[in-house]
């Protein structure tokens, strides 16, 4: 099955790292000293919590997370 999931990266000043993290898969995120970093650390920890998951027998959930899109009105 492909999955192609959402993810959110941004800067977290209390951790003093990029946050990159997957919201369709509970607790699954990575840090990194930048963008780039923690998205490649995402990447192995969204394949370790996959194998964990089927592993274990339990459900994979379909991407459903989608950022809310606002549009801008032309003045």
């Amino acid at each position: 099955m492909k999955t192609d999931y959402h993810i959110n990266i941004f800067y977290s000043a209390e951790d003093e790292a990029y946050v990159a993290d997957l919201p369709d898969l509970s607790c699954c995120s990575a840090l990194g000293a930048t963008p780039e970093e923690a998205l490649r650390e995402l990447a192995v920890a969204k394949k370790l919590w996959l194998d964990v998951a089927r592993d274990e027998g339990r459900p994979i959930p379909p991407p459903r997370y989608r950022p809310a899109v606002y549009e801008l009105a032309a003045n």
